[in-house]
């Protein structure tokens, strides 16, 4: 009831938006973790050709995020946001229609510059709508975005007992469903005209040495997080011998979500700056890991139900913190993001933001499927928890490290009723890392123009 009623205090474009994002995640997931089964088993592709169409479909998606986050700052978030929903309603509906390796790619592409294209749209446009409330506003976010993530490896798995193809369409159904409520509902902003080239703004972002100093810290927020579909499941299963353990993680998770993100961001928002709570959330995810790694190795399987689940407990209590974690981390990660610039390249910070974050991730998950690697090769279970755990560490430390320099924007106080003019946040300087405490009318009265429409 706190979800739904928090919900309705946003205006309407955040409201479908959110519920957008629990679609998205429902037909991602539908789909997504089912296909390289569906490759191998159901069209008889090779290992190799398997991971070529998984892989286009990454790259797709991860190295484009710059191209979406530029076209929403220059065209618009809401036509871009409707582009990439109906680009994923064509990609999926393919990987139901086509068995040859041309159309397979195709798809592949089509539904990664889908979620290019979208990702970054989604998050410029609630970032520009939310005005004050933006921590509050991606805190809902990542509530529908977690249940969206539950709820389709449950359709896909039900959908899988008829056939791969049914799950395809029904995917592409619902994004196709998404498109069309979008343009229907979403209201139309008004686009600032842009001074500059495309270069010039990527120059721009690229160049804010504290910008991608962030971006770089938050590898370790997005290793972890990749883990809750890796190593834990992984872990869970290996505990108790049985492989539906792996749902008991996301259903944790999407519990203590809907029960305590709200609560956990409202009560930091007024109790300390973000760049302070972000750090220790990503400790926490990094805390995750240990639970599991004191047990990891526990010779021969589980004696009886009750065995079981004492050998799931750690693993479950892992899940539990670094969901924990998230939840304290994500909300501030992306209030903060739109703060390092101008308002006119929210969506470029955001795009570039993903780019950075995500090929550092990219790495680190690699470093983590070889520590599973040599875990099992040198008897040392503990070696791909142990790495989570450091990548968390790393992380936390980077952010504190950049909090202590001064690097990162300041978050604004809110206005008083009597005051003349809006509190503003602080500008960033994208070359030395200081943070400056002055403010041009120009800049200031385009945030007040902005503010204002996110309140119709």
């Amino acid at each position: 009831m706190k979800t739904w009623h928090e919900m309705r205090r946003f205006p309407l474009a955040i409201q479908l938006l959110l519920i957008n994002q629990l679609g998205v995640n429902t037909g991602f997931y539908l789909l997504i973790p089912y296909l390289a089964t569906h490759l191998d088993e159901n069209l008889g592709m090779s290992a190799a050709v398997v991971g070529i169409v998984l892989g286009v479909r990454n790259l797709s998606q991860q190295g484009l995020f710059i191209i979406g986050g530029s076209a929403a700052d220059r065209l618009g978030a809401r036509g871009v946001i409707i582009a990439g929903c109906a680009l994923r309603t064509v990609g999926f509906g393919l990987f139901a229609l086509g068995d040859s390796l041309a159309v397979l790619i195709a798809a592949s592409v089509l539904s990664g510059f889908a979620g290019a294209l979208f990702n970054p749209a989604v998050r410029a446009y609630i970032a520009q709508e939310a005005g004050e409330r933006k921590a509050e506003a991606f805190a809902l976010f990542n509530v529908f975005a977690t249940t969206g993530a539950l709820i389709g490896p449950l359709l896909g798995s039900a959908l899988l007992l008829v056939d791969f193809r049914t799950s395809a369409l029904t995917a592409a159904g619902i994004f196709a469903v998404l498109t069309v409520a979008q343009a229907l509902v979403l209201p139309a902003r008004e686009v600032e005209p842009s001074k500059g080239t495309v270069l010039a703004d990527w120059r721009e972002v690229l160049g804010h040495r504290a910008f991608l100093a962030f971006a770089l810290a938050m590898v370790g927020m997005f290793t972890l997080e990749n883990q809750l579909y890796l190593l834990l499941p992984a872990g869970a299963r290996r505990a108790t011998g049985w492989d539906g353990a792996a749902g008991l993680v996301f259903l944790v998770g999407t519990l203590a979500n809907l029960a305590l993100q709200l609560r956990i961001t409202s009560a930091l928002k007024v109790s300390g700056d973000r760049a302070r709570w972000i750090a220790v959330g990503l400790g926490l995810m990094a805390l995750a890991f240990v639970p599991p790694a004191l047990v990891a190795g526990g010779s021969g399987g589980p004696d009886g139900t009750a065995d079981a689940v004492l050998r799931a407990l750690p693993v479950l209590i892992g899940a539990l913190l670094l969901y924990l974690g998230v939840m304290v981390a994500q909300p501030f990660v992306m209030e903060l993001v739109p703060g390092f610039g101008r308002p006119e390249l929210t969506g470029t910070y955001f795009g570039i933001f993903y780019v950075v974050s995500g090929i550092a991730a990219a790495l680190g998950n690699t470093v983590v499927g070889w520590a599973m690697d040599a875990g099992e090769r040198g008897d040392a279970d503990w070696l791909p928890w142990a790495c989570c755990a450091l990548f968390g560490l790393a992380s936390a430390l980077g952010v504190a490290w950049l909090r202590r320099l001064g690097s990162l924007p300041t978050t604004p106080k809110p206005a008083t009723p009597d005051a003349t003019e809006p509190a503003t946040p602080a500008a960033v300087s994208g070359h030395t890392g200081r943070g400056a405490t002055r403010e041009t009318r120009e800049t200031r009265e385009t945030r007040e123009t902005r503010e204002t429409r996110g309140t119709i």
